[in-house]
């Protein structure tokens, strides 16, 4: 249906949705076509279907992982299907995308327990009640081989090879396993499953969407729009935001914790955040943006509104307000908190009465690791009682009311069993 042909309310509503949809966005392929679909669900009544295709290799979800989900919301506000599509056989795969080195298989059980902890989490988000959870192994797994065999015949080699890190790993004389070749393939085919109107993916995701589109194509259903979201930068302020990087702000972190994290990203990003993985409307967004660039808000008070925000849409009102307070007793003014957690050390811990600071930390689950706890201590981040402790192979004897502090939010209050 033409522009044109559109009464002003219809009109009204496609740009109202256009609008929210695209922001954020950085790359739409092809825009013109999100405008057609758009106008063909205002027109029609008959929601848009949008998909985001999830590896349930690693389920922990952090803030960054949280910008396509916050997308996927927008559009479900807007009464479209969300298409949640746990690969659970694709997993068994793994995706190459970035990866120099053919990536070691998951069992089927690895496979059910990780996407059973994604469900758990993607419902902070969304509403579980208009989104359908579904497994790329019901329609992957009953293809015979020699429909894999037509499925394989519609893409050539040379485009796979168009792929950067499948190049550099040819050019490097490294092994690429014909199997890998499989992977965007099988993610194409869930679109062509489902009837995907537009999948939503991060960047590094571009190959592997528009092969969905690809498919569709050859298979003669109409081609789904590619949607792609920026990768969002850690709190180091540069790289990708990554667990094993330490720059994240997972989201079932404890609400001091998540606060005090979102008041350690860089200035400059805060707008981004906002933008990305808020649930602010475009029209709030807007608002804040004049208050800072015109000065009426300083850049401090943004970022507690920032990190209140996070712990709210997580944890709820109360525990926003709490974490607030928690920061301004603690930080602002200085003072150790009322509530710091008690931690009994066993007395067979003790040697002499004694106990190496590394060991101390990693008891308190203040490090993973003795490497971490050391890493901890050189660069100044451990106090006990007040007094900063820079001696990895410090040696210390542990008093009952000790207060342990690493960082800015970690705190322990010593008890001897």
């Amino acid at each position: 249906m033409k522009w044109e042909e559109l009464t002003p309310q219809q009109q009204l509503e496609v740009e109202r949705q256009l609008e929210a949809v695209s922001r954020g966005a950085m790359e739409i392929v092809p825009q013109e076509e999100l405008r057609g679909k758009l106008i063909k669900s205002v027109v029609t009544g008959v929601p848009l279907n949008i998909k985001l295709g999830l590896d349930p290799s690693a389920p922990d979800i952090h803030i960054g992982h949280t910008v396509v989900l916050h997308k996927l919301r927008q559009f479900q506000e807007f009464g479209h299907v969300i298409q949640l599509i746990i690969g659970d056989f694709t997993g068994r795969i793994g995706d190459p995308t970035g990866k120099s080195e053919t990536r070691k298989q998951l069992s089927e059980e690895d496979v059910q327990r990780n996407a059973l902890t994604y469900k758990q989490q993607v419902y902070k988000i969304l509403d579980p009640e208009k989104t359908q959870i579904l497994c790329n192994s019901d329609w992957l797994s009953p293809m015979t081989f020699a429909e894999v065999v037509n499925l394989s015949a519609k893409v050539t080699v040379a485009r796979m090879m168009e792929r950067d890190d499948f190049t550099k790993r040819f050019q490097g004389g490294q092994a690429i396993s014909i199997h890998e070749f499989f992977y965007p393939l099988m993610q194409g085919m869930d679109s062509v499953a489902n009837e995907t109107d537009i999948e939503i993916g991060g960047t590094d995701q571009k190959f592997n969407i528009l092969m969905g589109r690809t498919l569709q194509k050859e298979y003669g259903a109409e081609p789904q729009v590619v949607m792609l979201m920026p990768l969002l930068e850690g709190l180091d302020g540069v790289k990708k935001m990554s667990k094993s990087l330490g720059n994240y702000i997972g989201i079932d972190e404890k609400p001091n914790e998540m606060y005090g994290k979102a008041m350690s990203i860089p200035d400059e990003l805060m707008l981004r955040y906002y933008e990305m993985v808020t649930d602010l409307s475009n029209g709030e967004l807007d608002m804040l943006k004049e208050a800072l660039f015109s000065g009426k808000a300083h850049p401090r008070d943004v970022k507690m509104q920032l990190a209140y925000t996070f712990v709210r849409m997580y944890h709820g009102i109360a525990a926003a307000e709490a974490a607030q307070q928690h920061f301004i007793t603690v930080f602002q003014q200085r003072v150790l908190p009322d509530d710091i957690e008690a931690h009994t050390l066993p007395a067979d811990m003790l040697v002499n009465g004694t106990l190496a600071l590394v060991k101390l930390l990693t008891l308190l689950g203040f490090a993973d690791s003795n490497s971490e706890a050391r890493r901890s201590i050189q660069q100044g981040a451990v106090k006990l009682n007040g007094m900063k402790l820079e001696d990895p192979n410090r040696v210390i004897k542990p008093q009952d009311g000790d207060i342990v502090q690493v960082g800015k939010r970690k705190f322990a209050k010593l008890s001897l069993s």
